[in-house]
């Protein structure tokens, strides 16, 4: 496989925009980054792969997923286009580093992330930062409009990589006005019995860490509805904190709250359950401060 034209010039133009699909994972979000029309970034990946004699991406119902020749071309040529832009930059023409799109749950990212990255920003690297649900954000990580997702949920699939970054325990949680009215005992013999008439309170609809809960711990199927729903645990926190009722809450997240005794446990089982948060990237060669982002956070969920 050559990457040279006819009279032995490379065409570092095309090999640029096809770099960005690679590491976009889609072609709309390439032609963002190098700052082409979709069309004119389309023309240059047919001309690329006629010169090669070889198909570079196929095409999925969202974004691209890169061939066996898309990704050895891309191990090739990163370092050096990626070297050639930093040569760029220091004879004064403008070369920045594109933003990294990081997204998660916003819960994660306010109490982990964004701050394991401060010295990053502090060194230059630009974040553009989405929350969300975690299948909704993994969608849009395969069609390209994010480089680095942190999901509560396993990815599927071969279109992206996925590392384990930590595990979170589940507890249960409330005021301790509220706890005082609740019968311990009943309540390690017969949840239902001992928790009826107290209000639930959930991140989502379907009160899915608390159905996790109850078929972990008590071991049966919770048919409750939610008095509360709001979509992010921090307010869930405080709104237990203030007396409205009793969740289930990741440990790391009401930690200060049961420290201080705003908060106390319900329970505090032999086999507490937990759920594993996961780091995920698109396969390929990622950007400079992709890589710096993904290996940042990597290190300091070791702490987590």
């Amino acid at each position: 496989m050559s990457d040279r034209d006819s009279d032995g010039n490379v065409d570092l133009n095309q090999l640029r925009t096809f770099l960005a699909v690679h590491r976009a994972g889609s072609i709309t979000a390439g032609a963002r980054m190098v700052g082409l029309s979709q069309p004119t970034v389309t023309g240059q990946l047919q001309a690329l792969e006629k010169r090669l004699g070889a198909r570079l991406f196929e095409r999925l119902p969202r974004g691209v997923a890169p061939t066996a020749a898309a990704t050895e071309l891309a191990a090739r040529i990163a370092a050096p286009l990626d070297a050639l832009g930093t040569v760029a930059a220091r004879r004064g023409e403008p070369a920045p580093q594109p933003a990294v799109r990081l997204a998660g749950p916003a819960e994660v990212l306010a109490v982990h992330a964004l701050p394991a990255l401060a010295p990053l920003v502090a060194r230059g690297v630009r974040l553009v930062v989405g929350a969300g649900l975690s299948d909704e954000l993994l969608g849009a990580l395969r069609a390209g409009q994010f480089d680095v997702v942190v999901s509560a949920v396993r990815p599927r699939g071969r279109t992206v990589i996925a590392e384990p970054l930590f595990d979170e325990e589940f507890v249960l949680v409330a005021a301790p006005s509220v706890a005082a009215r609740i019968d311990t005992g009943v309540l390690r013999a017969e949840a239902p019995a001992a928790l009826s008439g107290f209000p639930l309170l959930s991140y989502a609809p379907d009160l899915p860490i608390l159905r996790r809960y109850w078929r972990h711990v008590f071991g049966i199927r919770l048919t409750a509805e939610a008095a509360v729903v709001v979509a992010d645990l921090r307010a869930v926190t405080a709104a237990v904190a203030a007396g409205a009722g009793i969740s289930v809450l990741p440990r790391y997240l009401c930690a200060a709250e049961l420290d201080s005794g705003a908060l106390v446990p319900l329970l505090e089982p032999d086999d507490p359950p937990i759920n594993t948060v996961f780091l995920v990237r698109r396969p390929g060669s990622p950007a400079p401060h992709v890589e710096l982002v993904y290996q940042r956070l990597i290190t300091a969920a070791r702490q987590w």
